[in-house]
Order: structure tokens, then C-alpha cells, then sequence
């Protein structure tokens, strides 16, 4: 199943984040790790500040297994619904904003 997730980042752990994304360690997790790197590279933050992406998850709750390894670590008020398609939302690049944590 797709979803468009929308979120807020938790800041402070941006930093923490981003290294995770970038050494292997989140891409190494089975069965999710490469959809989460990827959908954190379409993820964008709209004006609002919120986080906007896409990604695929085959879990009974979506994201279940995502939220309980990663997501719930670096994000709050996590809202998923179904998509039909990936999308690259408007706004400036969540990698970016990590980056430069």
C-alpha cells in the first residue's frame, strides 16, 4: 500500500537523523530501510513547517513496523493516508534541512 504521510520533524534530533540516513544503518533495516532513505529523499517541508512524503509499507497498521524502529524517534503527529502515486510534495527538501543540522 502507498500513503502520503505528513509530520512534524523533531528538531533536535535532525542532526542524529540525517547521520542514520546517510551511514547505511537506516538502509541496512529489513524489510523497510531503502524505502524509508528514499522516502526521506522525496520528503518535503511545506510552509506550515510540516513534512510531506510518500512511502510504502505492507504492514496491517500503516507504517507500523517504519514508526516503531524509526519514524516515531524523529518525528510527532505522524497522519498517513492512502496515495494512489508517489509524490514530491512543494517545499524545500527535508535532506537539506537535515544536512544542515
Amino acid at each position: 500500500m502507498l500513503y502520503a504521510v505528513t509530520a512534524t520533524l523533531i528538531e533536535e534530533r535532525a542532526a542524529d537523523f540525517y547521520g542514520h540516513l546517510t551511514d547505511g544503518s537506516i538502509e541496512g533495516q529489513q524489510p523497510d530501510g531503502a524505502e524509508i532513505v528514499d522516502s526521506m529523499q522525496r520528503a518535503r517541508i511545506g510552509p506550515d513547517g510540516r513534512v510531506r512524503w510518500t512511502e510504502v509499507c505492507f504492514c496491517a497498521t500503516p507504517l507500523a513496523h517504519e514508526r516503531q524502529t524509526q519514524l516515531d524517534t524523529y518525528f510527532t503527529d505522524i497522519e498517513t493516508q492512502e496515495s494512489d502515486e508517489h509524490r514530491t510534495f512543494d517545499g524545500s527538501p527535508l535532506m537539506d534541512r537535515l544536512a544542515a543540522a
